[in-house]
């Protein structure tokens, strides 16, 4: 659950105790009566959110079946609606939108760079300033006053709006173009979901990887290249190897995932996108080590349980996430193994 500033606004779930129940959001300036039964209120800084569930299964169809009672169970609604009663959601039944994707297959700009002064003043309205901010938003404000009357200036505002989308927002779909770098060139941040006015960093993880969790909730961990420092691309085949007792800590979950050089998940006929403790039949070597093979082809029968394809020629990244992660996983005692290519 996080604000327009895709800050965290909320402590929910299984690491926070939660129990079944209601939670009421609601915005700043919300002065109404709580309801009887409301186990808790969370407040968010605007009036704009997004909230995204998350509720873990394994790979199998007996836990997908499982968990379908659970989904059932997590709604959204008005308060006006509120009864006192737990509703049941069908979710089966609702109509589900496409993942937004440009006709060249990428993303869809939201943030045109042509309308980004035009939009900008209802957003600040919304993202009231945080403390140290007011002299800034004072600042912006004059500037979109003046453009207003002058279409010179509104001109080379677009411009050079035009210029910064191009040459500094594009760059940071790459990961390994921001955040902390660790060993073996992987990455990550450190104040995901907490971000403030850490402007650039909240920039690049909506650019590459929106709505992220708090980092005591959920440890990311990014990688584009191998241990060579080469781009990660389906022309070749990969292994990560986690050494015996090393795989991601983790009180809840981890998992690796493959996206494309978009970030979309790349389509394969396994349909298997990512591999971790969801995957119960990962076989691990000898010496108990664990190897996830990464490439466009089957590494073979016996070991296809650990295989996460690539797609066929194409750039592509991989990702670790740490659900509930234990302490080395935040703090830098743990990082992932280098990727290694293969002949």
């Amino acid at each position: 659950m996080v604000d327009i500033r895709s800050d965290s606004f909320a402590d929910l779930g299984k690491m926070y105790g939660t129990k079944p129940g209601f939670y009421l959001l609601v915005g700043p300036d919300w002065q109404g009566k709580v309801p009887k039964g409301i186990s808790k209120v969370f407040r968010a800084s605007t009036n704009t959110g997004f909230v995204i569930p998350r509720v873990f299964q394994n790979d199998s169809a007996t836990d997908k079946a499982a968990v379908q009672s659970v989904l059932a169970g997590v709604d959204m609604y008005p308060l006006s609606q509120y009864t006192g009663k737990a509703k049941q959601v069908d979710w089966a039944g609702i109509k589900h939108f496409p993942a937004q994707a440009s006709a060249d297959g990428g993303e869809t700009r939201w943030v045109d760079p042509n309308k980004f002064f035009d939009e900008l003043p209802a957003v600040l309205k919304d993202a009231r300033p945080l403390p140290g901010e007011a002299a800034r938003y004072a600042q912006v404000l004059a500037v979109l006053a003046a453009a207003k009357q002058d279409p010179a200036l509104k001109a080379a505002m677009v411009d050079e709006a035009t210029k910064a989308e191009s040459e500094l927002v594009s760059p940071l779909l790459q990961f390994r173009n921001y955040g902390l770098q660790l060993p073996s060139h992987w990455s990550t941040v450190s104040n995901g979901a907490q971000f403030g006015t850490d402007y650039f960093t909240r920039t690049a993880v909506a650019k590459s990887n929106i709505f992220v969790n708090k980092q005591n909730e959920t440890k990311y961990f990014y990688q584009d290249l191998d241990a060579a420092g080469a781009r990660l691309n389906g022309a070749g085949r990969y292994t990560l190897t986690f050494a015996r007792g090393q795989l991601p800590p983790v009180r809840g979950f981890w998992s690796v995932t493959l996206y494309s050089a978009e970030h979309f998940f790349a389509p394969n006929d396994l349909k298997r996108y990512s591999i971790g403790t969801k995957n119960k039949a990962l076989k691990p070597n000898a010496d108990g080590s664990l190897t996830i093979y990464v490439q466009p082809d089957s590494p073979g029968a016996d070991k296809e349980s650990n295989w996460l394809p690539a797609p066929q020629g194409d750039d592509f990244s991989l990702y670790i996430r740490a659900y509930w992660p234990e302490a080395a996983a935040g703090d830098g005692r743990w990082t992932p193994p280098a990727v290694l290519k293969g002949q």
